[in-house]
């Protein structure tokens, strides 16, 4: 082999390493985001593949996938937990709606887990989707119901209906303004603000899919809805 052929192969393995990403343990990484219907195939597939819940214990309590692992996202020493699944077998992660799941993940591949899929859109999507749960112990009823929400739109005001929950950033951080508005429009709005983790079922009936989620109800009937942050400004000029 000449001496410019030795060059030329040395250059070609190095764009080759370049080219294909590792982990931290030496592994090609893959893995991403799944829809509910992507997700539960994997599963299906490999009935005794590692599932992650990322929730708290009590969302977890109250319905989560099959055989899944409780490892609360916000808890101390999560990277300790983790430590005893192997880095180069395929993990599932997923939340409630897809935000603690996306931060896991990325976290779990800065340690060298080399095959981590989330559940896109969380377990709000995977009810959306009407796919299999099950839950610690049977939960009490708790919520409110279909009909108790119904007669919440029974007003000549309107209704703006805020689904959050005490985890979710943005929910915390548009609630101050969100109080706001329901004392500086009372004449003119009811506010009906609703945690999605006491009100599980109503949600589903509902279709939320994201947090946080506004309703506004006109005469009963829905004339707007938005998902995800969204400012005092933007909220106020539905409402005039």
């Amino acid at each position: 082999m000449t001496k410019y052929s030795f060059i030329l192969l040395i250059a070609l393995i190095f764009v080759f390493n370049a080219c294909n990403p590792k982990g931290e343990g030496g592994g090609e990484t893959t893995g991403g985001a799944l829809s509910a219907k992507e997700f539960k195939a994997k599963i299906d597939a490999n009935p005794a593949i590692t599932v992650v819940d990322v929730r708290t214990p009590e969302e977890f309590a109250g319905g989560h996938l099959l055989n899944a692992h409780n490892i609360d996202w916000n808890s101390n020493g999560f990277e300790n937990k983790i430590d005893g699944f192997e880095r180069d077998k395929p993990i599932l992660v997923y939340c409630l709606s897809g935000g603690r799941s996306a931060d896991a993940a990325q976290k779990m591949r800065s340690f060298g887990f080399t095959q981590v899929f989330e559940l896109e859109g969380g377990m709000m999507k995977w009810r959306a989707e009407g796919l299999p749960e099950t839950t610690a112990e049977t939960p009490k009823p708790t919520g409110m119901s279909r009909q108790q929400f119904d007669e919440l739109l029974n007003s000549e005001k309107l209704v703006l209906v805020d689904f959050y929950a005490d985890w979710c950033a943005p929910c915390k951080k548009m609630a101050p303004f969100l109080e706001e508005i329901k004392t500086e429009k009372a004449h003119k709005v009811n506010l009906v603000r609703i945690n999605t983790d006491d009100n599980q079922e109503l949600a589903q009936q509902l279709g939320i899919e994201g947090l946080p989620t506004l309703l506004l109800f006109k005469n009963k009937t829905l004339v707007w809805q938005n998902v995800g942050y969204i400012g005092k400004e933007e909220v106020e000029k539905q409402l005039n």
